[in-house]
């Protein structure tokens, strides 16, 4: 999992989430991830249709590209969002959080991790370099 983090936080600064939209795939841009409670997580709003295509089908697709390797997660993500905890260490992390409406007294915040992961690390050829369940 550790490397999954880091691939995601330290190596990228962009990944790509996907969700099942009805019957079509949608991918979106997500920022940092954030590592707590030997956990991976996304954070959101639960105003905004991923989090929406989430609450309906949580199995999730994340990419990211580091310009040398890239890596894919089929997971699912799990809302945490009562995880007070969680949501002090995502305000923590993120300077720009509390400005962005993430405060904790926004019921909209939503806070999810990455479980059931299938993690793999792929290099520009497509070989399998690593992988990793969690």
């Amino acid at each position: 999992m550790e490397e999954t983090y880091s691939f995601l936080k330290v190596n990228t600064q962009v990944n790509y989430l996907s969700t099942i939209d009805e019957d079509k795939p949608s991918c979106r841009p997500f920022g940092d991830p954030i590592l707590f409670d030997n956990k991976i997580y996304v954070i959101t709003n639960k105003n905004k249709n991923v989090s929406k295509q989430i609450a309906k089908n949580n199995k999730v697709c994340i990419v990211a590209y580091d310009d040398e390797n890239w890596i894919r997660i089929n997971c699912k993500l799990i809302d945490d969002s009562n995880n007070i905890e969680a949501k002090k260490a995502v305000i923590n992390e993120f300077d720009w959080a509390e400005e962005a409406g993430y405060t904790l007294d926004n019921p909209d915040f939503q806070v999810l991790y990455i479980s059931e992961a299938d993690s793999t690390i792929y290099d520009e050829d497509g070989k399998v370099l690593k992988n990793y369940k969690f």
